[in-house]
């Protein structure tokens, strides 16, 4: 098992345009922690989705009937990604033979500076670079910038995933100019390119919950930045019974965010998050994760849904093994 390691940002830095090919797909790292996180109460009375009382059926039937053992029944993984989010990794890990329940733990809201994002962009042209850090940030930000009359702007992202938002927008004045070599604050502050005879001011929209690494980054390298915390990720405000006790007897829990993790710990508790494995989308969740006091974290290299879906498999693999 592998711990936490700093990875060294390259020494040139330039631009990368964004590139929509699939990532190659690394080793996931695991941490194991000894630290325990405080149960925090939950509540249980929503009505759960059609896709996942379809999942509730086939498990309450084949109980009932005995044609099929609970250990080939039930989900051997939990996603806990927004609604309408975890399509794309339910169809990779489906087609590797992992059966998937989803379960959304958290939802966006509006967020306190939501309504500043357009009049910010009426001055689009004193920034050098919009940079954006999540698919929702992207859905935001283009939303905002059609309020402001579609102005040129400067796209830089963190990664794929948050590209193909702006891909999918359809608008050419949006395509991202930028990526860094690894996707995660760490590499994007310090590869972020200077603008030649530029204004080194950088407009952030940003999740009202989102750290201050990248600013620091990038205020600590000369930049100005703007942050606009644009939406907020809150945990959904209840879950059916039936739902968590179809998730607790999954083998790992799949997140994609702090916000997550945090949800998920306040839901089942600390008793079931503490011992099953949970597999992170980058190393952001992973640290989350580890603070709260999870046992077993897998997060990969580079973040992605390619290196996610691995992750996932490697973390049930543990489970097989232990």
């Amino acid at each position: 098992m592998r711990f936490f390691s700093n990875i060294s940002s390259r020494n040139e830095i330039g631009f990368h345009p964004l590139k929509l090919t699939n990532l190659l797909v690394t080793p996931s790292k695991c941490i194991e922690s000894t630290n325990w996180a405080n149960q925090i109460p939950s509540t249980a009375t929503a009505r759960p989705s059609r896709r996942q009382r379809i999942i509730f059926a086939a498990v309450a039937a084949d109980q009932s009937t005995g044609a099929t053992s609970a250990s080939t029944s039930r989900p051997q993984v939990v996603l806990t990604r927004e609604a309408g989010k975890n399509g794309k990794i339910i169809k990779m890990l489906e087609s590797r033979g992992i059966r998937c329940l989803e379960m959304p733990l958290i939802e966006t809201a509006k967020g306190p500076d939501t309504d500043r994002l357009p009049e910010a962009l009426q001055h689009s042209e004193d920034y050098d670079w919009v940079c954006i850090t999540s698919p929702e940030a992207a859905s935001v930000f283009i939303k905002g910038w059609k309020e402001a009359g579609k102005p040129e702007v400067r796209i830089a992202v963190v990664g794929e995933g948050t590209g193909e938002i702006f891909v999918a927008a359809g608008e050419e004045a949006l395509l991202p100019q930028f990526t860094p070599t690894v996707a995660n604050a760490e590499h994007f502050g310090p590869e972020l390119p200077f603008i030649p005879g530029g204004t080194k001011r950088i407009l952030y929209p940003a999740s009202n919950k989102a750290s201050s690494l990248l600013q620091q980054g990038l205020l600590a390298r000369g930049f100005q930045v703007h942050r606009l915390n644009t939406y907020d990720t809150l945990p959904v405000t209840s879950l059916a019974p039936e739902q968590l006790r179809v998730a607790s007897t999954a083998q790992v829990v799949a997140v994609a965010s702090p916000s997550a993790v945090r949800a998920w710990v306040g839901f089942v508790g600390e008793e079931i998050a503490a011992r099953m494995p949970v597999a992170c989308i980058g190393s952001t969740s992973a640290k989350a994760a580890e603070s709260l006091g999870l046992k077993k974290i897998f997060y990969p290299d580079e973040p992605g849904l390619e290196t996610f879906a691995s992750t996932i498999e490697e973390a049930l693999t543990s489970v097989s093994k232990a």
